[in-house]
């Protein structure tokens, strides 16, 4: 008697409509400082967004710090923990970064108050439609002139414009970088190397003025995932760090105050091996009609050579469309994922094809790109561990 082989089923792609879309408009970053200058008084900036009033505002920005990774953390951000019911104005909820879940592209949500389709800052990497070459948007390189690549102005212009005391305290090197230009400025940069003195001197300026919106940043909990991993000792020193700092914030606030504390993105670590880790440069299959390469590892813009768009997006549902949600730039343009609308300068900085990762997998592409490939930990995409933050608050 003769006997016939299992069928087994195709493999099904993931359905793009199935992402997660970041709460644009109501609790994404891109609505956190227009909610809080419409409270200071600026009511044409108001978005759906919930917040308290405070004459006085602070936003402290550590890089890397998910809300999950806070929660799973207490015992090394017990202060910190003792906020998580604070979130959100009290809901206890957390806030989503915006797609894709990178440093570049919420610090430019952050300061502009728009999503990454209206400022542009689309991605890690990002075609520029007018040479067709990558743009690395957090390095500015190649350079291109900022106010052309992102011409909208900051909250920070619109507050100070308006009579709120206004300024940024970071690092020194960060005063005059593009991406400060155009995302951060605003006011006075005041810059400060230790994580005390930043604190110190944001309390400080809150109290210069009647109105304050001061904005404060810390990076080391990101540089260390991405070196040593979210599982690390470097890591957690890194949080307990962090931890010290926000308490030390909070003590000095003045009256009518408010500190938020929140991040930009969070990360996941992802193991290496070629289960979980796909070469783009030996991956021939992945390669196949593609002219460029950009994104990041979790979050792929993919640019076809002309007239292979459909096959691209073809093959790439073919051999990650059950790990990645990957759609075409039409399909993840109506989907939102880049916020409710697109504007026609940044529609070509999008790929051909974009690519997402759903499970705990990245596409790396070890020659192209040597140092990003070797990171342990990764963010990007539109999971709840890359595209949740926390913001915490704290009132006087």
């Amino acid at each position: 008697m003769a006997h016939t082989a299992p069928a087994w089923p195709e493999p099904v792609p993931l359905d793009p409509l199935t992402a997660p879309v970041p709460q644009y408009g109501t609790g994404s970053l891109a609505d956190l400082l227009p909610t809080i200058v419409a409270g200071q008084g600026l009511h044409e900036l108001a978005t759906g967004m919930e917040l308290a009033p405070a004459d006085r505002a602070c936003v402290f920005l550590v890089d890397g710090l998910g809300w999950e990774l806070l929660r799973a953390h207490p015992e090394e951000a017990p202060f910190l923990t003792s906020l998580l019911d604070s979130s959100c104005n009290g809901t206890g909820r957390p806030l989503t970064a915006g797609f894709p879940a990178t440093t570049a592209t919420s610090l430019a949500s952050v300061g502009t108050g728009l999503p990454p389709g209206a400022h542009g800052l689309a991605g890690y990497t990002c075609q520029d439609p007018a040479t067709g070459a990558l743009m690395n948007q957090l390095r500015w390189q190649p350079w291109t002139d900022p106010y052309v690549w992102q011409p909208h102005p900051t909250v920070f212009q619109r507050a100070h414009a308006a009579g709120i005391h206004t300024c940024q305290v970071s690092a020194p090197d960060f005063a005059t970088t593009p991406l400060t230009k155009v995302a951060l400025s605003g006011g006075t940069f005041h810059g400060r190397l230790s994580g005390e003195e930043r604190m110190d001197l944001a309390a400080e300026q809150l109290a210069a003025g009647d109105r304050s919106l001061v904005y404060t940043y810390y990076s080391e909990v990101d540089g260390k995932g991405h070196r040593y991993g979210i599982d690390s000792d470097a890591w957690r020193g890194q949080l307990q760090y962090v931890d010290r700092l926000a308490e030390r914030l909070a003590e000095q606030l003045p009256p009518r105050s408010a500190l938020y504390v929140t991040a930009d993105h969070g990360m996941i670590d992802i193991p290496f091996g070629p289960e979980h880790r796909i070469d783009f440069d030996e991956d021939w299959e992945l390669r196949a009609g593609v002219r460029l390469l950009g994104g990041e590892g979790r979050a792929r813009h993919v640019y076809a050579h002309p007239g292979a768009a459909a096959d691209v997006l073809a093959i790439w549902r073919e051999v990650v469309g059950e790990q990645m949600w990957v759609a075409s730039r039409e399909e993840a343009i109506a989907a939102g994922w880049f916020g409710p609308q697109v504007d026609d300068r940044v529609r070509d900085r999008i790929g051909d094809v974009v690519a997402v990762a759903h499970a705990d997998m990245a596409i790396i592409a070890s020659e192209r790109e040597p140092g990003e490939s070797s990171m342990v930990g990764l963010h990007g995409s539109m999971t709840p561990s890359e595209q949740l933050v926390p913001l915490l608050e704290v009132r006087t």
